[in-house]
Parts: C-alpha cells; structure tokens; sequence
C-alpha cells in the first residue's frame, strides 16, 4: 500500500519548501486565532506559505474555534486545499460542517476525532459523511483543541475505525520517526501525521522542523507502508 505523510507545523515559506523537498505529501500551517495553539502564524504568513508550496503538496490550515463566519474568513484569507477543524469533542456539530462546507466551496474539510475510549469509532462514523479526511488525534490537556499532545492513543480504536469508515483517514498522535513503521503496521491508515516528534525545539518555548528527522519520518513511512 503507499501512505500519505503530513506534517505540522509549517511557520515560513523557506521551511515549507525545505519539508517539500524532504517528500512530505500533506503540509499543515497553524493560522493565528488568538488562542495560543503551538506554532501559530498571522494571516499574511500563512498565505504566503501556502502560495509558496502551489501544487506541490496538499496544503491544510488548521482551526480550533467554532465560530463559521471567522472560519470562513480565515479560509477565504489564506486559501489551503483543506480544512483541519480540530475543536473540542462536539465543538462543532455533523450538520455545522455541512453547512460549513456551503461556505467554502471547493474546500476539503479534514475532521479531527480525539481517540481516548470507544466512542470515538460512532464518533468518526457520524462525520464521514460530511468530511473528506478523519484525521485521529490525541486530545492535549493544556492545549484548546485536538492534537499537539506529542502522547500516542490506543491503536487497536483507531484500527476499528479504519475499518469502518470509507474516507482516507489520518493518523496522529505522538508519531515520530521512531515509531511510525509500528503505528501503520497495527492500523493501517491512508495517512499518518507528526507535528511534536519532528519539531527542533528553540529557545522561549519556540521550534521549527527537523528537517533531518521529517526525512526520517517520511522513509520509516514508506518503507512500512511498502
């Protein structure tokens, strides 16, 4: 099987080309909300970045707010092929993004799920009717919104709901170079992510990629997959 490779977060023009070059498919940009979330940029990088990669990956914007006209807003300034939604659990309902989607004709929608129990697989099974990637996450305790914990989830779930579902779906969640050939063996999903475990850390509480580590990453990746 090939396997889509995802990586976040993406904060300069000259790091998205560096991320392309290292074979990455789908590259994820964190557009500023006001909430802190790790790696944000303002509205005018983050559309430089994504006019920056054009055709040459998948390009996504991520959001954890569950307000559709600031939604929309941020999707018509910066333009990504794909909406990540990644607020809480119930944030945003089924039928608020279908109509989300009315808004933003022509854009994937990507819809985080948060697997800590069970009922994440009636949770992805209720919104793949509505979303054209179910990406699986790790819900942080410190962080709004799913994803960014650097902690992996039970696989065996995500696995189920690979099963069961008939949209590509995402894996992420405490991914890294090191573990990403075992996360695909036991679930088997059409992506895998990593935004934590490929990320250089600087000083105050910032980072940029490693790019050594994405291209890793991207190897262990398709290497498992093959």
């Amino acid at each position: 099987m090939s396997i889509k490779v995802q990586i976040y977060t993406v904060q300069t023009p000259a790091e998205a080309l560096a991320l392309v070059d290292a074979g990455v498919d789908h590259l994820g940009v964190t557009p500023f909300s006001g909430q802190g979330l790790p790696g944000e940029v303002d509205i005018v990088t983050a559309r430089a970045i994504i006019e920056t990669i054009g055709g040459s990956a998948t390009r996504i914007a991520l959001t954890v707010t569950d307000d559709l006209a600031a939604i929309t807003a941020m999707v018509q300034a910066v333009q990504p092929d794909v909406l990540h939604l990644c607020g809480v659990a119930g944030s945003l309902s089924p039928q608020a993004v279908a109509s989300l989607k009315k808004r933003i004709p022509g854009v994937a929608v990507m819809q985080a799920i948060a697997v800590a129990g069970t009922e994440a697989i009636q949770e992805a099974v209720a919104y793949q009717s509505v979303a054209d990637y179910i990406i699986l996450d790790t819900q942080a305790p410190d962080i709004p919104g799913i994803g960014a914990s650097g902690t992996t989830h039970d696989w065996s779930i995500s696995r189920a709901i690979v099963q069961q579902l008939n949209v590509p779906v995402i894996l992420a969640g405490g991914l890294s170079p090191e573990n990403v050939a075992d996360a695909i063996g036991a679930v088997a999903p059409w992506g895998v992510d990593s935004l934590s475990h490929t990320n250089l850390q600087l000083p105050a509480g910032r980072f940029c990629k490693d790019i050594e580590r994405v291209r890793q990453f991207v190897a262990k990746a398709r290497a498992a997959a093959a």
